[in-house]
């Protein structure tokens, strides 16, 4: 599965704002769910905290059907 690429142009996204702002989840109540649900990995690992911080070069896999990973990225510019 090819990685879709989020760019940042700040030091990080907060991992609920991140999924509004893919358009992952519609609303902050769905985004909260889905992290409340263990649909999230950050880096491998199963993420739980609402407002994890993600930085340049991390890896978000939504369990989806069909799965989402993406990679945090500078904005070119």
């Amino acid at each position: 599965m090819a990685a879709s690429s989020f760019s940042i142009h700040t030091e990080y996204i907060d991992l609920l704002q991140f999924l509004k702002a893919t358009g992952i989840a519609a609303t902050g109540g769905e985004a909260k769910a889905m992290v409340d649900e263990g649909l999230v990995r950050v880096n491998g690992e199963e993420e739980s905290r609402r407002r994890r911080k993600l930085r340049l070069n991390d890896r978000v896999d939504i369990a989806l059907d069909p799965p989402e990973l993406w990679k945090i990225v500078a904005e070119k510019g």
